[in-house]
């Protein structure tokens, strides 16, 4: 597969941490400001982003500020948790410490109970991801989330999935 020349940034920090993958939650002044000062003076052509408002919101404005397209894309979304959405790890630990401790060790083998498997996730993502080398010569900035970001990086470094984990993916970091 043929990279694409993009940069990728994870939204910024939210108002809740936890296993918010399908859920909506809102980015803190503070995450805000981290998205801006990542962005710097840097010129994008076109913006890819997440349908999480985390990711979204941001994109617009910077689409304004910069007078480039933004177009949202669902590929980019993060995993979707099943029963875990809308929890913390905290939450877990108290219901159910054996199980978020099996996911933390091997997520491939012990997905959180109906949730989007790695796999799936793996698969939507590089899906865009070969689309985006196809795109053309636009410079494209592409707002997403710390899953679909490991993914990128675990299949650019030849990492395996049930190591996902381990890949550190800080908030608003190019």
């Amino acid at each position: 597969m043929r990279a694409p020349c993009a940069e990728v940034v994870r939204h910024g920090q939210t108002q809740r941490a936890g296993f918010f993958g399908s859920s909506e939650v809102a980015l803190t002044d503070l995450g805000r400001q981290q998205l801006w000062e990542a962005a710097g003076d840097r010129r994008w052509e076109v913006i890819f982003t997440s349908p999480r408002r985390r990711c979204a919101e941001f994109a617009e404005a910077l689409a304004d500020r910069l007078g480039i397209r933004s177009c949202t894309d669902a590929r980019l979304a993060e995993m979707h948790f099943g029963d875990w959405e809308g929890r913390t790890a905290a939450e877990l630990m108290a219901s159910d410490a054996e199980a978020l401790t099996r996911f933390w060790h091997n997520p491939v083998h012990h997905p959180p109970p109906g949730a989007e498997s790695l796999g799936q996730l793996r698969a939507r993502v590089l899906s865009f991801w070969s689309e985006l080398a196809t795109h053309g010569r636009d410079l494209p900035l592409v707002l997403t989330h710390g899953g679909p970001i490991r993914i990128l990086l675990a299949a650019q470094r030849g990492i395996p999935l049930d190591r996902l984990l381990e890949i550190e993916v800080a908030h608003a970091v190019l």
